[in-house]
């Protein structure tokens, strides 16, 4: 189901699996053969499951690349992100952003893989993170050329920053460089897989970003950042759970949305929704219900408080009231005659 365009987006936050099946058995239009799709046909399939979810900005779902930090150099770092974004921003009307591996994540995995050139570690991390940080500057530039109007940078490692003072200083040396003379494009910064809260909200909120996407789930002390980050930051919540078989049901997610707008007086028009790390772990099926709720969440959370708001969502998150009865009970209209509802009613 495709949702009209609301306040509140939703968005993932990390690579889809394979769309499936991987062989078309329709045939080539003329001898009837099977083929395996090509990553062009896998990406387009990507790109309409995210529209018929309502999700907006959309991605290519990752599918180009398995893992965009595993390069031998930073060089490497999203060196076909602009072909990318091209391909996929030319099979819809609807936005599409471009995700950019982050210079901290890259720099320590380099450094740590032994890739550099021979000196001590903190020194391998500072040269690692710096070069990286200059090549995705780079990337950034060509993409906004590109016409790229959104562009996410994930640092998964900075949930490895603690209270460390080095890498608090070598996260911030390496934001500084990447968002140097970056104009005229959203930039947003993803956090994913634990906990970042450590490293301070004057390490993660660097200026020249415009907004920070989290994960709420692994991480659920990142709500510190949220609070703590000013009305000028875009919020985007990553709520929604990335395992199969679990509750996604709408109303957590609105709460997450609710409460991450009443922070700094940023408001909704300030807040968006997404996954909590990528789906790629999923099977393709399941990866569609969940990008099928995430949008139906987004909806629920941008309407307006009424009817419509509550009689979305399970009446047991409403009130004490409406728990009590089972379901919407308006305030000031409950009668005498009324009673609570039965379990098996």
């Amino acid at each position: 189901m495709r949702y009209d365009r609301q306040p509140m987006f939703g968005t993932l936050l990390g690579p889809l699996p394979r769309p499936q099946p991987a062989i078309d058995h329709t045939g080539d239009g003329g001898g009837g053969r099977d083929r395996v799709r090509s990553v062009d046909d896998l990406v387009r399939e990507a790109i309409r499951a995210q529209e018929q979810a309502g999700l907006e900005p959309i991605t290519d779902g990752g599918l180009r690349l398995a893992d965009p930090f595993d390069v031998v150099s930073p060089n490497d770092a999203g060196e076909s992100a602009v072909d990318d974004w091209r391909f996929a921003a030319g099979c819809t009307e609807v936005m599409v952003k471009q995700a950019l591996p982050g210079p901290y994540t890259l720099g320590r995995r380099l450094a740590d893989g032994g890739v550099a050139d021979g000196r001590d570690a903190a020194s391998d991390r500072n040269a690692a993170s710096n070069h990286a940080a200059r090549v995705v500057n780079g990337r950034i530039h060509d993409l906004i050329d590109a016409g790229c109007p959104y562009i996410e940078i994930h640092e998964p490692d900075a949930t490895l920053i603690g209270e460390d003072p080095a890498e608090r200083r070598r996260f911030k040396a390496a934001q500084a460089v990447l968002v140097e003379g970056v104009h005229g494009a959203h930039l947003s910064l993803v956090i994913t897989g634990g906990n970042a809260d450590a490293a301070g909200p004057e390490t993660i909120l660097v200026d020249g970003y415009q907004s920070l996407a989290v994960d709420l789930i692994a991480g659920p002390d990142n709500w510190r950042l949220i609070a703590r980050a000013t009305e000028s930051w875009g919020i985007v919540c990553g709520a929604l759970r990335t395992t199969e078989g679990s509750d996604d049901g709408p109303e957590l997610l609105v709460w997450a949305t609710r409460y991450a707008a009443s922070t700094g007086g940023r408001g909704l028009v300030r807040v968006g929704l997404g996954t909590a790390g990528g789906l790629a772990a999923l099977s393709w099926t399941a990866a569609l219900t969940k990008m099928e709720r995430l949008g139906r969440a987004a909806y629920i959370a941008g309407l307006p408080p009424g009817d419509e708001l509550a009689s979305s969502l399970d009446p047991r998150a409403l009130d004490l009231k409406s728990r009590a009865f089972g379901r919407r009970v308006p305030r000031r209209t409950l009668s005498l005659t009324d009673r609570p509802a039965k379990e098996d009613e």
